[in-house]
């Protein structure tokens, strides 16, 4: 699939606030300052659609991106939104303002009903953290795990890479049907791979 269309749609805090859940959402998670805006501005191929921000924990809200584009035939027209959700463990926030987030977080997993999955990026230069992990547990028990999308993969060497997705799926107890793909915003990689994923995930869906 090629995104050519994108826009953002609705930001909100609360369920009140989300927009018609007719067509398939696709949500996106990680720990803060992970590079999860500057890789929606990848797959989607624009510059500044979510913005990029030196300082963690800058998205306080869920952000709704209406994407639409072909599919790998050609021919199909796939139109869904991108959910970013906002980053979790940074240490600066409040311990009431991480609750907060937490439960605005909670409320969008458990209930929204046209979530088909969601994908959680990881550090792949570190082992994932204690919240890394919760995280993946909690999309398990949802059935919203089985993608991660390892960020600034162009900061390690092939042989690092590959003993790093080993040492990504070890601790978050990954199955093997499980994916873990290795993307850079910076040298631009690994975009096209996620995006025939979330393809497949859609149309199987449908």
């Amino acid at each position: 699939m090629k995104i050519s269309k994108s826009e953002l749609e609705t930001v909100a805090v609360k369920p009140a606030q989300y927009p018609v859940p007719e067509v398939p959402e696709i949500a996106f998670a990680g720990r803060s300052n992970v590079g999860k805006s500057s890789l929606l501005n990848l797959i989607t191929g624009r510059k500044s659609l979510a913005r990029v921000s030196g300082s963690p924990g800058k998205t306080r809200t869920i952000n709704f991106y209406r994407c639409g584009g072909k599919a790998e035939d050609g021919e199909t027209y796939i139109e869904f939104r991108i959910v970013d959700l906002p980053g979790y463990g940074f240490a600066k926030i409040s311990r009431s303002e991480s609750e907060k987030w937490g439960e605005m977080m909670e409320s969008y997993l458990e209930h929204r009903e046209n979530l088909l999955k969601v994908v959680q990026l990881v550090d792949i230069r570190h082992k994932p953290s204690a919240q890394d992990v919760q995280m993946y547990d909690y999309l398990r028990y949802f059935g919203l795990d089985g993608i991660v999308a390892a960020t600034k993969a162009d900061k390690v060497s092939g042989n690092e890479r590959a003993r790093n997705i080993r040492m990504i799926r070890e601790t978050l107890g990954m199955d093997k049907k499980d994916i873990v793909i290795p993307v850079s915003a910076l040298k631009r990689t690994g975009d096209r791979e996620l995006l025939q994923t979330i393809e497949s995930i859609i149309t199987e869906q449908e």
